[in-house]
C-alpha cells in the first residue's frame, strides 16, 4: 500500500499575495531630524490608510534600534548598517503585499538611495518631514538635543553629525502646518500615484 502524497506546488509569489489582498506592496519612507514629527505623522497616515481597508506595517527606527539593531551604535558605519537592516525588513514585508511605513532619521543620501534601489524604485516613496532644526530642538520631546549640546550624546544628527537634505523626495511635508493638513498632503501623493490600489498603478 502506497502512501498518499501531496504533489509539490509552485511557491507562492509576491503577485499571488498581492492578488489575495488586492493591493501592491510599497514602502513609504519618512526621513527627518529627531523631533521632526515623523512618528506622529506615520501613525496618523497609517490610521487613514487602515480606514480605507488597506493592510499596513509600521517600522519605527527607535523601536528597531531597541531590538533588531540593539548591537549598533551611531558611527557612520553603524548608521549605514542600521538602514541596511531596516531596508531588508521593509523589503520582506512588501513581498507580502503590505504598505510599509518607515519612520527613520536616515540622515545620509547614499543610504536612502541604497534603500530605494534595493526595494525597487517603483515600490519606494521618500517623504521628507522637513521640520527645521530650531523647531525640533525647541520641541526636544526626549531631551536628546539638550544632552547632545552638553556633550553627553556623540554623533547626534543635526548637532555633531550631519543630516543631508534629500535631493529627490517624492514629497516634502512641513509639520509646522496642522497634522490633518500633513496627512492630507501624504494621502494626496499616494492617491495621485495609485499606491493604495491597483487602479492606475504598474507592477
Amino acid at each position: 500500500m502506497t502512501e498518499d502524497r501531496v504533489a509539490p506546488s509552485a511557491p507562492v509569489q509576491r503577485e499571488d499575495r498581492e492578488a489575495l489582498l488586492g493591493q501592491y506592496g510599497h514602502v513609504l519612507w519618512f526621513t527627518g531630524l529627531s523631533g521632526s514629527g515623523k512618528t506622529t505623522l506615520v501613525c496618523a497616515v497609517e490610521a487613514e490608510i487602515h480606514r480605507r481597508g488597506v493592510l499596513t506595517a509600521r517600522v519605527d527606527g527607535d523601536v528597531v534600534r531597541d531590538g533588531l539593531n540593539c548591537d549598533l551604535g551611531f558611527s557612520r558605519e553603524d548608521r549605514a548598517e542600521n538602514i541596511r537592516r531596516v531596508t531588508e525588513l521593509s523589503r520582506v514585508l512588501t513581498l507580502s503585499g503590505l504598505i510599509v511605513l518607515v519612520a527613520a532619521i536616515s540622515p545620509y543620501e547614499a543610504d536612502r538611495e541604497s534603500a530605494r534601489m534595493r526595494i525597487g524604485k517603483e515600490r519606494f516613496s521618500l517623504i521628507h518631514v522637513a521640520t527645521a532644526l530650531d523647531i525640533c530642538e525647541a520641541r526636544d520631546p526626549k531631551g536628546l538635543y539638550k544632552k547632545a549640546r552638553d556633550g553627553q550624546i556623540p554623533e547626534f544628527t543635526g548637532i555633531s553629525a550631519p543630516y543631508e537634505i534629500p535631493k529627490r523626495p517624492e514629497l516634502v511635508v512641513q509639520t509646522t502646518e496642522s497634522l490633518e493638513c500633513s496627512v492630507a498632503d501624504v494621502m494626496a501623493q499616494l492617491d495621485g500615484a495609485g499606491i493604495l490600489g491597483r487602479k492606475g498603478r504598474s507592477a
